[in-house]
């Protein structure tokens, strides 16, 4: 899908978004959820674990928590009311078009890193867990986080930037020619233009790559590394379950098997299709891609093609493993009586999903269809 048009592209993502805005700090002061053990009362809020994070020694967790789940979805929604308000208010808004052009490069880059659906459903699952151990009710940000997630999917598929970008150069000259030099194309504005590499957008300004420099040398830096990180990630554990002084840590295949034993089939399920499979299917497809780049041949680059935009939109997935325990810890915090303290083994698979998710970014699968033209994929005619 290259583009798609709406009767309304500026005024309904515009009042979809600023709806979503409001609900976002609306629900990030009010309480989550709300537990009553031995006589004891704690609520939370969504971002209650964060602290809890770095009292337990998990600094980047923390961050990470901040970050994805109030930080990049807050700020992507004040920037794309910015541009959508700054169309709809100025009556030549081509004058304004270098600082909203910065605005919506930076809009695109935090989509992938906006996880607030993922921590509503870490949160379901911390809610499940938590009621096998005490009783447990609903706070009006739950219902709050609702609502903000569908809200802000629903402003998301209806914000064009195609539209956007057309709007802000409603004049703009065709596409630039200069003899001998290879098609571009924008990353961020998709503007077609002849130029050699490393020439400026004629649109936004970005510097003109007919592909992604060094792509293969960083995604191989980055799965490695990833590689790595996953073994700690699943030996270590990633929380300790302190009930009446006596300690259990649990593993990610640990809480699995928790729920299994527990009745809880369907979130076992989710848990270990997001945190273990997921993982897996990222490192082994992003292998098999660099490796299909470096042995050239046409006849599966559609299947990695597809393999990879899989890898884009679910890799944020594996996040939920993660947001769980920042639920748990942020409301189930006892003391000596019942608490959940967050395990080094949460800290190495946070950095396996970001790790795997730079290198999706950082790889070209233009690459794929490259390799497909290389001379393995090409008829010899018998001469040289």
């Amino acid at each position: 899908m290259l583009r798609r048009d709406h009767d309304e592209p500026l005024t309904t993502p515009l009042a979809l978004s600023i709806g979503a805005w409001l609900l976002g700090v609306i629900t990030l002061a009010s309480p989550l959820l709300s537990i009553r053990l031995l006589g004891r009362y704690r609520d939370s809020t969504p971002l209650s674990g964060a602290r809890f994070f770095l009292e337990d020694g998990a600094a980047p967790l923390a961050l990470l928590l901040v970050a994805t789940v109030m930080m990049a979805p807050l700020l992507r929604l004040t920037l794309r009311i910015a541009v959508l308000s700054g169309l709809l208010m100025f009556r030549s808004p081509q004058r304004m078009a270098p600082r909203m052009v910065a605005l919506l490069r930076w809009h695109d880059r935090l989509g992938a890193w906006c996880m607030p659906e993922i921590f509503l459903v870490g949160g379901i699952v911390a809610y499940v867990r938590l009621t096998t151990m005490a009783d447990v009710q609903i706070g009006p940000a739950a219902y709050g986080l609702f609502a903000f997630v569908v809200t802000t999917l629903v402003a998301d598929a209806l914000f064009e930037p195609q539209s956007i970008w057309h709007a802000l150069n409603a004049a703009e000259d065709p596409a630039p020619f200069l003899a001998g030099s290879p098609p571009q194309s924008c990353p961020y504005c998709r503007r077609s233009a002849f130029l050699p590499p490393g020439a400026p957008c004629p649109r936004c300004g970005t510097p003109l790559r007919s592909r992604k420099p060094d792509s293969v040398a960083r995604s191989w830096a980055l799965v490695t590394a990833a590689a790595i990180a996953y073994v700690p990630a699943n030996l270590l554990p990633v929380m300790t379950l302190i009930r009446l002084g006596h300690a259990e840590s649990h593993t990610i295949m640990g809480g699995v098997a928790a729920f299994a034993e527990n009745g809880f089939w369907p979130l076992a399920v989710i848990v270990f299709v997001t945190s273990v499979l997921f993982p897996l299917l990222k490192l082994a497809g992003l292998t098999a891609m660099l490796l299909h780049v470096s042995r050239p041949s046409g006849d599966r680059a559609w299947i990695y093609t597809r393999l990879y935009s899989l890898i884009e939109a679910l890799g944020r997935w594996s996040m939920i493993d993660v947001f769980i325990v920042a639920v748990l810890i942020g409301l189930l915090r006892f003391d000596a009586a019942a608490s959940v303290v967050a395990g080094p083994g949460g800290v190495f698979f946070g950095a396996v999903v970001v790790l795997t998710m730079l290198a999706a970014r950082a790889f070209d699968p233009r690459l794929l269809w490259d390799a497909g033209t290389g001379p393995a994929a090409v008829p010899s005619c018998g001469r040289r």
